[in-house]
């Protein structure tokens, strides 16, 4: 078993936001091991230095998430795992059947496609789109 976490997810564990008690709660509750791909991780960093850009977070703030993150990922909190290129051809291939049903954006196909191709039996996002399409491909979500 194991619960793919798409960036939104981890923005709100680590910046309290309106999303954060709900993604502490499901991820308590999400099988193990908890997916980070590298793809999720670039999201995240570019969110965080979003919010540096809009002054929403101090650049101490940013080193500080970061650190935090660092720490959970070499304790294990989080498995890491880089994007396999196969799920560059499932996302083509999903971009072809869902996007003119469902108007999907890139980035969310690539984040379920990563979680086909990791095999994770989870999916856990706050994206609605994300969401819509997980479970149009039978994607179990949280």
């Amino acid at each position: 078993m194991s619960c793919y976490l798409d960036s939104s997810v981890l923005f709100s564990l680590y910046v309290p936001d309106s999303n954060t008690l709900s993604a502490v709660s499901k991820t308590r509750a999400a099988a193990r091991p908890l997916l980070c791909s590298d793809f999720a991780e670039f999201e995240f960093v570019n969110a965080l230095s979003l919010r540096l850009f809009r002054h929403e977070l101090s650049l101490s703030e940013v080193e500080e998430v970061l650190a935090l993150f660092r720490r959970d990922l070499e304790s294990g909190t989080f498995r890491y795992a880089r994007i396999p290129s196969v799920a560059f051809q499932r996302a083509r291939d999903i971009a072809r059947q869902k996007t003119p049903k469902l108007g999907t954006r890139s980035l969310d196909i690539l984040h379920v496609a990563s979680a086909l191709a990791l095999a994770a039996d989870q999916f856990l996002t706050f994206d609605d789109k994300q969401a819509k399409l997980a479970s149009a491909l039978g994607v179990r979500l949280l």
